[in-house]
């Protein structure tokens, strides 16, 4: 059966991955995206989309009920998939303001408008629909070297007020399914990278930094453990999720890997010395400079995937290796991409706010 699908956050990092593969595995689909176009979401990200009849880009917030309910009655949306979201520890540091607004008050208000449209005025009646929550591992709090991965039945323990915002909306989102009956569904992904990252995040600022020459800020010791997954791989769970996933139900998603942040940054420098190396042929390790850490940073980070293996097939297709020499060739393949992006966004400011006052 046809889906009508609204994205939320569809120009973002995540959301325009998951649009080209949607069009390339159900090109009959119908997509409605909707984005504000914050510092993290842009135009460019989207040139690349199939121009069909079938896609349509709205401007707008989240947080304008009346923008939302009159887009899913015009469009027959059965399907919401909720990527719009404030998603940078950092920038949550700086300024908490954003992250409530937009993570805890836009979630309810899309959570609110598909009520009313779905529940209280059933305008669709005849296929079932689905509000599907993207969230992050980052709710589960730190793990310490020895613990099990987390599971989707560990303990909620935010450190960071993006992680706490993030926690709230998938309590929310749980909250109308048992209290109203709304079909949800609620993924709960690990550090993603691959095309399209805004170069804030430590995959695209390595790769940016080191194209230019720049120091490669790693904070602390760089032993932080994150697990990485492939936002390509991200995006077919995704999908997995909302068809054959249990009403109610939330899942992890992971892509099987706890390397330390240095191992990262020492990998990304390893393929740029081979794929675009410095004058003299210095290695670019040489840029590596560790800086002030960052207040209450989570140590580790790990998945636990049994379920979402079990349950619905779904595994990554990318080791770390394979992902990371992919992701670096495509920032390699776009430097236009990545010069109008960070010359259309805050990005110099932000670098300035958050690396170059911590100093060594």
């Amino acid at each position: 059966m046809k889906r009508n699908v609204l994205i939320t956050g569809g120009a973002g990092f995540i959301g325009s991955n998951f649009i080209r593969y949607l069009q390339k595995a159900e090109p009959e689909i119908n997509i409605v995206n909707l984005d504000l176009l914050t510092y993290a979401g842009s135009l460019e990200n989207l040139k690349k989309l199939s121009k069909n009849s079938d896609y349509h880009f709205f401007q707008g917030d989240i947080c304008n009920q009346h923008l939302v309910e009159s887009l899913l009655r015009e469009h027959n949306i059965d399907t919401i998939i909720h990527f719009a979201a404030e998603s940078h520890v950092d920038r949550s540091l700086e300024g908490p303001g954003a992250f409530i607004q937009t993570n805890i008050v836009g979630t309810h208000t899309l959570l609110e408008a598909a009520r009313q449209v779905w529940l209280n005025e059933k305008r669709i009646s005849d296929k079932p629909v689905r509000f599907h929550h993207i969230s992050t591992d980052e709710v589960y709090g730190s793990l310490s070297p020895t613990a099990p991965p987390f599971e989707e039945t560990t303990p909620y323990a935010p450190n960071s007020p993006y992680a706490a915002s993030k926690a709230s909306s998938d309590h929310l989102v749980r909250a109308y399914y048992h209290s109203f009956e709304l079909p949800i569904t609620i993924s709960n992904c690990s550090n993603n990278y691959g095309p399209y990252q805004f170069p804030e995040k430590l995959i695209p600022l390595m790769i940016l930094n080191a194209l230019t020459g720049k120091p490669l800020p790693i904070y602390g010791d760089g032993q932080q453990i994150r697990d990485w997954l492939y936002v390509e791989d991200h995006c077919e769970a995704i999908w997995k999720i909302i068809q054959h996933g249990s009403t109610g139900e939330s899942y992890n998603i992971g892509g099987g890997n706890q390397p330390t942040n240095l191992e990262i940054v020492e990998t990304i420098c390893a393929l740029l010395d081979d794929k675009a190396p410095l004058p003299d042929n210095e290695p670019h390790r040489q840029l590596i400079q560790f800086v002030k850490d960052r207040p209450g940073h989570d140590r580790r980070y790990a998945m636990n995937i049994t379920k979402i293996k079990n349950t619905l097939g779904w595994q990554p297709n990318y080791n770390l290796e394979k992902g990371l020499e992919k992701t670096v060739q495509w920032y390699l393949d776009n430097i236009d991409w990545l010069n109008k992006i960070i010359e259309e966004k805050d990005y110099q400011q932000w670098v300035q706010i958050n690396y170059q006052k911590r100093g060594n």
